[in-house]
C-alpha cells in the first residue's frame, strides 16, 4: 500500500461541499480536493469553502503543509463564466483574489497535484501555491483573452514565477501549455505519473520531519517581498478590470457570446 493510501482522514467535509477535508499524516498535512468533477469549477461556492478551510487549519502549530488536489479527470476547468458578468463580477473578483492572497501568504508551503486541463481562474489558484506537481497529460493555460477579458490574478502571479515574456506569451495569447513545457517553463516542479503521489513523497521526504515552527519562519522569510508585490499589483489589477475594462463593449460581448454558444462580434471597443 501507498504511503498516500495509507494515510487516513481525520476530518472531512459534508457532502454538500464542493470541497473535501481532511488532515492527515498525524494532523502535518492538511488535504483539500476540489470535489466537484469533471469541471471542478471555481465558483463562489468553491472559494468560500477554500478560504474557510484555510482560515481554519493554517493556524494549526504543526501543520507543516498543505497539499491542493482535484477528484476527476481535470484540475480546473477554470471560473465561473456567469459570475464574471457586470453585475457579478465584482464580488467574484474580490473573493477569487483574497483566496489567492491567502494562499500566496500561507505560513506553511502548499503543493498541488494538477491532472488534465488546468484553466483560467482553476490556474490562479494553483499558480498561488508554492510547488506544482503535474501529470504528463495536464494542460495549463490563461484562455479569457479569448473571452475579451483578462486574467487578474494570472497576471500578478505569472511573471513573478515564470518571467515576464513567457508570462505575456501565455497571458496575451490564451494558449495553454502541456505539463512539459510548463516544467520548462517553471511554472511546474514535477512532472509524475501520479502527481498526488509525487506531493505526498516530498512532503514526507523534506518537510515532515522539520519544526513546523522554524518552517514558519523559511516561507515567510522566503515570501515576504513576493508577496507583498503580488499584493499591490493584484489592487491595480482588479480596479483596472472592473472600473475600465468591464464597461467596454467588446468585453461584455465575449462573455455573453461564450455563455450563449455564439460567434462574438468585436467593435475593438
Amino acid at each position: 500500500m501507498s504511503q498516500a493510501a495509507a494515510a487516513a482522514p481525520t476530518m472531512t467535509a459534508p457532502a454538500e461541499s464542493p470541497l473535501k477535508v481532511s488532515l492527515e499524516r498525524d494532523g502535518r498535512l492538511l488535504k483539500l480536493t476540489l470535489a466537484r468533477p469533471k469541471a471542478n469549477i471555481v465558483d463562489a461556492a468553491m472559494i468560500a469553502a477554500l478560504q474557510a478551510a484555510l482560515d481554519e487549519y493554517l493556524v494549526r502549530p504543526e501543520l507543516r503543509a498543505v497539499l491542493l488536489n482535484a477528484e476527476g479527470p481535470h484540475f480546473s476547468f477554470g471560473a465561473s463564466v456567469d459570475e464574471h458578468m457586470p453585475d457579478s463580477c465584482g464580488q467574484m473578483l474580490k473573493s477569487l483574489h483574497a483566496l489567492v492572497l491567502k494562499l500566496v501568504e500561507s505560513p506553511v508551503p502548499v503543493l498541488v497535484a494538477v491532472r488534465g486541463q488546468c484553466l483560467g481562474g482553476g490556474l490562479e489558484v494553483v499558480a498561488a501555491g508554492n510547488f506544482i506537481f503535474a501529470a504528463p497529460n495536464a494542460q495549463l493555460g490563461q484562455p479569457e483573452i479569448k473571452l475579451a477579458v483578462f486574467a487578474p490574478a494570472a497576471s500578478c502571479l505569472l511573471p513573478e514565477r515564470i518571467g515576464q515574456a513567457q508570462a505575456e506569451d501565455l497571458l496575451f495569447s490564451g494558449r495553454s501549455v502541456s505539463a512539459e513545457e510548463a516544467l520548462l517553463l517553471g511554472l511546474v516542479s514535477v512532472v509524475a505519473e501520479d502527481p498526488d503521489q509525487a506531493a505526498y513523497d516530498y512532503f514526507d521526504k523534506h518537510l515532515a520531519g522539520v519544526s513546523a515552527s522554524t518552517l514558519r519562519f523559511a516561507v515567510r522569510a522566503a515570501r515576504s517581498q513576493f508577496a507583498q508585490r503580488v499584493r499591490a499589483k493584484i489592487e491595480f489589477v482588479e480596479k483596472l478590470y472592473l472600473e475600465e475594462m468591464m464597461k467596454t463593449h467588446d468585453s461584455v460581448e465575449g462573455l455573453m457570446a461564450f455563455v450563449e454558444k455564439r460567434q462574438p462580434t468585436w467593435l475593438d471597443r
